[in-house]
């Protein structure tokens, strides 16, 4: 049988459908053996606010971050499906881990999987090697969210420039090998700006305090007039980076993906806590937990809910790969854009529901002992709660309304 190109660490060629595919069990069952290993103690990591240093580490290695790299540039060739298929089962086991890579694989979407001068193609070299992108991009002041100009400032001096400013939502960049800066320069020009992480004047503080996904770092980044250099900056255009309407969906999916591993992983836990019970309660229909029907009915439902959470985002999967693909054959794809576009949110909007439900169902297996701290099984709930917040279904539900009432197009900026 022709060898995989989702193998960790080893690429080979892509063959006929399999870019659209699943991957192969065989490869899936790699891949698990991997999360499996970065999955134990992720409970207790996260209690103990221990970060996952080792095992992002591991993940470069196996080069995890140049799965959408194509065969031809020493990537796996994976088609968004796999990729967030398998983004799903490294949720399942650390949710934490998951959402560090989400911004790595914008990033390098956007600005190395298709090299358009020499900087960019070592940017496409570093991640064919399994280095990390970072992103700092939102800003703790008064503007509005998304698709604004920062006040992080890209000041011209000579033929390069500095970077001088304040980032919070820094998610990843601790762990990163680069990382992408969004800044304006003084005339209002709005750039990408990619630069290592270890250059001199920046500053990463893992000072980030939310109540779940304790272990990404996103935190604050401050820039002391960073060098950058002329490539090193680039400037929004219509038809590049973040100047490319509904560039951020990509994104928004991989965190709505993360909920569903929270989906996945709270039934994991659901299932060896009821089999692990040993006392149940005295008005029980059976003395032995494993043998009660109202625990299997619980364990039914989260199964249930897991199953929908990951068939509804394979299928919002599919709906961006339409969108990648249609770019790939030079088309401008504007329609498949938005209509990704929609059915990221529209997936969002179930899902996170559906994980909260999960995360919640879960303690009815578990009776009172399942709450105490040294369990952590409350991170799943926590988790999901912190990654929902990012960007309210409130306004995603509201938008999709206006859109199928009235025609009004969904934002093509922020976070759609």
């Amino acid at each position: 049988m022709t060898s995989s190109p989702l193998r960790a660490g080893s690429w080979a060629p892509v063959h006929g459908a399999l870019a659209a595919s699943l991957p192969p069990s065989a490869e899936l069952a790699h891949w698990r053996a991997l999360f499996d290993e970065i999955g134990a103690g992720s409970s207790e990591r996260e209690r103990e606010r221990i970060l996952p240093f080792a095992q992002v580490k591991l993940l470069k290695q196996a080069r995890f971050g140049a799965l959408r790299l194509t065969a031809a540039d020493g990537g796996a060739g994976a088609s968004f499906r796999q990729l967030y298929h398998l983004t799903l089962e490294l949720a399942a086991v650390d949710a934490n881990v998951a959402h560090i890579f989400r911004n790595h694989f914008t990033v390098a979407e956007q600005f190395a999987r298709h090299p358009y001068d020499a900087r960019s193609r070592q940017w496409q070299t570093a991640v064919r090697s399994g280095a990390v992108f970072g992103l700092a991009s939102s800003e703790a002041g008064s503007n509005p969210a998304g698709g604004f100009a920062p006040d992080t400032r890209l000041l011209p001096e000579g033929d390069r420039f500095r970077l001088e400013g304040v980032k919070y939502y820094s998610t990843g960049t601790l762990f990163g090998d680069s990382m992408l800066v969004r800044a304006a320069t003084p005339d209002g020009r709005v750039a990408a700006v990619i630069i290592p992480t270890g250059r001199e004047g920046i500053e990463i503080v893992d000072d980030w305090d939310g109540a779940g996904q304790r272990l990404t770092a996103s935190g604050t980044t401050r820039f002391h007039g960073v060098r950058v250099e002329a490539d090193e900056a680039v400037f929004d255009t219509p038809e590049r980076g973040y100047g490319l309407a509904y560039s951020n969906t990509q994104a928004q999916l991989f965190l709505t993906t993360v909920v569903a591993g929270i989906a996945k992983g709270a039934l994991t836990d659901a299932v060896a806590l009821v089999q692990r019970r040993k006392r149940s309660f005295y008005y029980a229909p059976t003395p032995v937990p494993a043998d009660d029907p109202l625990l299997h009915e619980a364990i039914g439902r989260l199964a249930a809910n897991a199953f929908a959470a990951e068939a509804i985002i394979l299928s919002a999967a599919d709906a961006i790969d339409r969108a990648s693909e249609a770019r790939e054959r030079g088309e401008t794809a504007e329609d498949l854009s938005a209509e990704a576009a929609k059915v990221a949110a529209q997936a969002k909007l179930v899902i996170d529901d559906l994980a909260l439900k999960s995360a919640s169902l879960l303690f009815d297996v578990g009776g009172a002992s399942a709450t105490e701290r040294a369990a952590n099984l409350d991170r799943h709930w926590r988790n999901a709660r912190t990654i929902a917040s990012h960007n309210p279904s409130s306004y995603k539900a509201k938008a999709i309304g206006a859109l199928l009432v009235t025609g009004e197009p969904l934002p093509s900026k922020g976070f759609f």
